[in-house]
């Protein structure tokens, strides 16, 4: 006989929905206008279908079709909003970097807050292909304590290429929203085990326990959970 499969199929579309509901409240939250933006984008896209399906002479083929165009361009416009306004929800909040970097899954293991102030100025340490990523946040003190941990570091790993960010608005610093973009860009200088022996090596520093911001990050142009 035959074993039953245990399936489960609507679990996917749950945690999909749940994503779907947590960016839309976080996106509504700092843009109130989203729920009649997408209504309006949706009413104008069908309408533009069916009156071109009406010159056709197919109205009831345009309406149809126009509908599924028109979910499609609210959601094509909700994502891009959505994601502009996930980084707006935690700029300005403790640890908004390194819940930048904890949302990049593929390739990078980051330890946030390797180095605190009083200030709570901050250093997060990420390890991927590229090297070892240090990226400070905080006030002006950020730029001194990312250099102490630099010294720190090249002390557990010598001569593994280290770079370095600081995230603000100011000249020569990274934007909340480009920090993902700049990380994905480095050029990959470690094969695999080398990126595994640099991550084992650092293990032995640690770092802090600290809050991170809630609330699903963007990766790329989707909306992941946390």
């Amino acid at each position: 006989m035959f074993k039953k499969k245990n399936k489960t199929p609507g679990v996917p579309k749950e945690k999909r929905f749940k994503t779907i509901r947590e960016a839309y409240s976080i996106t509504k939250s700092v843009k109130p206008w989203i729920g009649a933006a997408l209504a309006g984008i949706f009413v104008l896209v069908w309408g533009i279908a069916i009156l071109i399906g009406t010159f056709a002479g197919q109205p009831i083929y345009a309406a149809f079709v126009g509908a599924i165009i028109a979910v499609f361009a609210s959601l094509f416009f909700f994502t891009r909003i959505a994601g502009s306004a996930a980084y707006q929800s935690i700029e300005g909040q403790i640890g908004a970097g390194a819940s930048v970097l904890m949302a990049i899954r593929k390739g990078w293991v980051t330890t946030p807050a390797v180095a605190v102030t009083r200030n709570q100025e901050m250093v997060h340490r990420s390890v991927g292909r590229p090297g070892i990523v240090l990226v400070a946040e905080g006030g002006p003190g950020a730029r001194g304590l990312l250099v102490d941990e630099r010294r720190k570091t090249e002390r557990f790993a010598p001569g593994v290429p280290i770079t370095e960010f600081i995230v603000g608005d100011a000249q020569g610093q990274v934007a909340l929203r480009d920090l993902q973009k700049k990380m994905r860009k480095l050029p990959k200088k470690l094969s695999t085990s080398q990126m595994r022996e640099v991550r084992n090596r650092l293990k032995a520093v640690g770092g802090l326990s600290m809050p991170i911001p809630k609330g699903p990050m963007p990766k790329g142009v989707k909306i992941p959970k946390r």
